[in-house]
Parts: C-alpha cells; sequence; structure tokens
C-alpha cells in the first residue's frame, strides 16, 4: 500500500480513524518525589515503575481516565525541563469535592474560578514539586456518564 493510500484509508468500518491521547510525557527532576506526589496526594494509579539498566520509565493513570503520564529517564523525557508542562486539564465531576479531597492530601490547590455559570464553567488548579502546572474543570455530567463506564474499567486494568 503505498503512502498516499494508507493516508486516505478509513477506520474499520470506514469510518475515519480514531485517535485517543493515551499518554502524555511529564518531565520531572526526581522520579520517587513525582511518583509519591502523584500517586499518594493526587490519587493517580501506579500503572508500572520499570528499571532497564539506567532506564527507568514510570506510568500512572488518572482514576477514570484513559489517558496517563509516564514520567522516567528515556529520551523523550529528558528533551523537556522539570516544570515545563503547564495547563493539563483534569475534568471531575464535583471541583469542590475534588479540591478538597486534594487538599486533605497536602496539594496547594488554588480557590475555585467560576467562569461560566453552566456545567463546565468551574475551574482550579494545582502545581507539582516541579511547577508543572494542572487545571481541573468540573463536568458534573462525568458524574452521571463517565468518560469509561465503571463496569468496562476492570477490563482495562483500572480500579472502580
Amino acid at each position: 500500500m503505498s503512502a498516499t493510500d494508507a493516508a486516505g484509508k478509513q477506520g474499520e468500518q470506514g469510518r475515519p480513524m480514531d485517535w485517543t491521547l493515551e499518554v502524555v510525557i511529564l518531565p520531572v527532576s526526581d522520579i520517587g518525589r513525582a511518583i509519591e506526589f502523584y500517586r499518594d496526594k493526587v490519587g493517580f494509579e501506579l500503572d508500572h515503575d520499570t528499571q532497564m539498566g539506567d532506564q527507568r520509565f514510570v506510568q500512572l493513570t488518572p482514576r477514570g481516565s484513559g489517558c496517563s503520564i509516564v514520567i522516567g529517564t528515556l529520551p523523550a523525557q529528558n528533551e523537556m525541563a522539570p516544570g515545563s508542562l503547564k495547563g493539563v486539564q483534569l475534568v471531575v465531576a464535583d471541583a469542590t469535592a475534588a479540591r478538597a479531597e486534594l487538599i486533605s492530601r497536602g496539594v496547594d490547590a488554588s480557590e475555585l474560578m467560576v467562569i461560566a455559570p453552566g456545567d463546565g464553567g468551574t475551574f482550579f488548579g494545582f502545581s507539582d514539586p516541579d511547577g508543572n502546572s494542572w487545571a481541573v474543570q468540573e463536568l458534573r455530567v462525568r458524574g452521571e456518564k463517565p468518560l469509561i463506564p465503571l463496569e468496562a474499567r476492570g477490563r482495562f486494568g483500572a480500579e472502580g
């Protein structure tokens, strides 16, 4: 198949190909400290921590997410300065409860900001020890209709 044919090919049912964002590389200066922050304070699941010689690859996933963060010493991680990732956005069903959970675990979270009164208009933020920053958006509909249904999470290896 030529490159032109491959570029124009659609998915199996004649639909355009799905493109899922599943990993974001997060540049950190101290892998152990980052694991402690994201697993123990923010509540991400530690999927794996792999050491191969002098290379280390750690993957953590927010509960209910189809996208993970990766930290480590692989070449792609070394190309970004620690703390240089800004504004990655998480979505929660209840921003007030999510913020309270983070604060109870020792995370310094900003005050809630209501940009618009409708669903999706409430935000807060936090940063990791290196200065990578996160925005958290409230979408109440995620409480009723999560992106990955609770009954399907066990099939993907995530806890429900």
